[in-house]
């Protein structure tokens, strides 16, 4: 339960994003599903832009510290940590409310690279993408960096995948990273 009227704001606004996409999302929408008025929007947010940005902001926050403790949480094993990647991603997108990635979907709908909305998509990407490399060096990956580009991929597959089809491909992008691992990782010592 939201805790004060702009966590209201930015949970109703998230929602409506997500199911309902950000320009076909219209602020009148957002403040009769919060039930708040308008005075109070424009005291939290000068725009519709800036409540988009806090959305985003919350979602990152919320799905980066869900994957990594869900990761963390699973197994010690660092080799185990970067396929546990993909069974915290099945339970995101498993969920009956599950619409896409809400930064996908910013970075489509605002798709000038200089837009902050664009930026934030970006900025979600690069911190995702610098988890997975630490997991991979972690697990002792010849090159992290390449290796986190390429589970991050079979990620997005198995996000997008899901968004379009409905259908969970998470268990066969993790089958197809385990065939990575077991190409890239180093032998133990």
């Amino acid at each position: 339960m939201p805790s004060t009227k702009r966590d209201q704001l930015i949970e109703t606004a998230r929602k409506l994003f997500a199911r309902d996409g950000f320009h076909n999302t219209g602020i009148d929408t957002i403040l009769a599903e919060a039930g708040v008025a308008k005075m109070t929007l424009y005291k939290h947010f000068k725009s519709k832009e800036e409540l988009i940005l806090a959305a985003l902001r919350r979602q990152d926050e919320e799905f980066r510290n869900t994957l990594m403790q869900g990761v963390e949480k699973q197994t010690d094993d660092p080799r185990g940590r970067l396929l546990a990647l993909f069974d915290q991603l099945r339970d995101v997108v498993s969920h009956d409310d599950f619409c896409g990635c809400l930064f996908i979907n910013a970075a489509a709908e605002y798709s000038t690279k200089g837009d902050p909305i664009h930026q934030a998509a970006i900025e979600h990407k690069r911190l995702i993408h610098q988890y997975i490399t630490k997991l991979a060096g972690d697990a002792g990956a010849r090159a992290p960096e390449e290796l986190a580009r390429q589970v991050a991929l079979l990620m997005e597959g198995a996000v997008v995948s899901a968004q379009v089809t409905g259908e969970c491909m998470a268990k066969s992008a993790q089958q197809a990273a385990e065939a990575l691992l077991d190409r890239d990782l180093r032998s133990p010592k």
